[in-house]
């Protein structure tokens, strides 16, 4: 499933697979020659969450930030090799760090390019994460290190995610001042709520500009669990923007398809391609999850 959407993301553009050395020749032959691997030690999969967070600075440069990892606070052990990768990353590509005491993983964030960014309180402001940082302190290393004006704080991430409620499952932007959150339209499903509350936080929301939102609800899939009987957290937002497409997730589910179509319609002038993520979701992630885009070392 991983190889299936890198082979996806790279006709569009460049890929690298990051692979543990001894899977390396496997990663090369799934993947095919369009895609590179690069063999780095590895404990688990998501490289939203433990790759570096690029930005660019005032004179174009590239950098990258290097949150501090701590396997999703403190729930999955060893996390060592993954806490060292963005590190490593980034010295190996000669680009320069930005350190910061925040713990925390890329999924728990989305940022509109500019200066506006999404969170759930869930996840940055649990104990678990905030390294004894204010909520105020927080936004204040958001702004050191990307810019940020304005944090808009959304509750709980999805019901069940090991993450502690990670956005990129809940909200995403779609575009300047647009907006995909994964609705809920059955009431005995603890995700309306969750849903619900997020809608009206995001209503009463402004960017840094102080302009309100264009919001479009995504249809929720129907729920579907694992063989010990753990729900599956499946979520329509956690897509992939690539060069010219967005890669979206499907579940095998009528909605499915509507999904698609909605998120086509935010990104027009870009090709959705859509592809089975049940298994992926099946590791406790998405497509979304394990990507991390990055930006030309340099400006054209």
């Amino acid at each position: 499933a991983y190889a299936q959407v890198a082979r996806a993301i790279a006709a569009f553009e460049p890929v690298t697979m990051i692979a543990r050395p001894e899977d390396a020749a496997m990663a090369r032959q799934l993947c095919g020659d369009g895609v590179q691997v690069a063999p780095y030690p590895l404990d688990d999969s998501w490289m939203r969450d433990i790759g570096p967070s690029f930005v660019r600075r005032s004179d174009g440069a590239l950098a990258g930030v290097c949150w501090r990892f701590n396997g999703w606070g403190g729930k999955y052990r060893p996390f060592e090799h993954d806490a060292a990768l963005a590190t490593a990353l980034l010295d190996d590509l000669g680009i320069a760090r930005l350190e910061t005491p925040l713990i925390m993983e890329g999924g728990a964030i989305h940022v509109d390019g500019r200066c506006t960014m999404i969170a759930t309180e869930q996840c940055l402001l649990n104990p678990n994460r905030a390294a004894g940082l204010s909520r105020a302190g927080i936004e204040a290393e958001f702004s050191r290190l990307l810019g940020i004006k304005q944090v808009i704080w959304l509750g709980e991430g999805l019901s069940g995610d090991e993450t502690d409620g990670h956005v990129d499952n809940l909200c995403c932007f779609a575009g300047e001042g647009r907006l995909l959150l994964q609705g809920c339209a059955d009431r005995a499903d603890p995700n309306f709520a969750i849903a619900a509350d997020a809608l009206a936080r995001l209503k009463a929301a402004r960017d840094c500009d102080g302009r309100s939102f264009e919001i479009e609800i995504l249809p929720m899939p129907a729920p579907r669990h694992d063989v010990a009987g753990a729900r599956l957290i499946l979520s329509y937002v956690n897509f992939y923007i690539a060069n010219g497409a967005v890669i979206v997730p499907a579940f095998d589910d009528p909605a499915d398809e509507p999904a698609r179509a909605m998120i086509g319609a935010c990104f027009p002038g870009r090709q959705v391609v859509q592809l089975p993520a049940l298994d992926i979701v099946a590791g406790g992630g998405g497509i979304h999850c394990i990507t991390q885009q990055m930006p030309a070392l340099s400006l054209p």
